[in-house]
């Protein structure tokens, strides 16, 4: 199945204002949670894992004790996609605001 291309900048302007808790631009999108503990970090990087299994679109993670540090870029297309987009979105559904 063909993956999305690359989006514009325009466009990712575009996806963030809808994702206020992201930052980012063409190169990737970006989001940082505390949460309460390591093992709930944990059990949030599990979550999103289902989520980018089933989307078969992988976020880079970062866990420093029970701070994750989330970037979303296709590498493929050598861009942020809609499936980086959509990611985020998913994403947001699980973690605190």
């Amino acid at each position: 199945m063909p993956r999305p291309p690359r989006l514009s900048p325009d466009e990712v302007a575009a996806g963030l204002r809808a994702l206020p808790l992201w930052s980012g631009d063409v190169a990737g999108l970006h989001r940082t949670v505390q949460l309460a503990s390591f093992r709930a970090a944990v059990a949030r990087i599990v979550a999103i894992a289902d989520v980018a299994e089933e989307l078969d679109h992988h976020p880079d993670v970062d866990l420093r004790w029970r701070t994750l540090h989330l970037t979303l870029v296709s590498h493929s297309e050598g861009g942020v996609s809609a499936l980086d987009l959509e990611l985020a979105r998913r994403i947001d559904e699980l973690l605190p605001s």
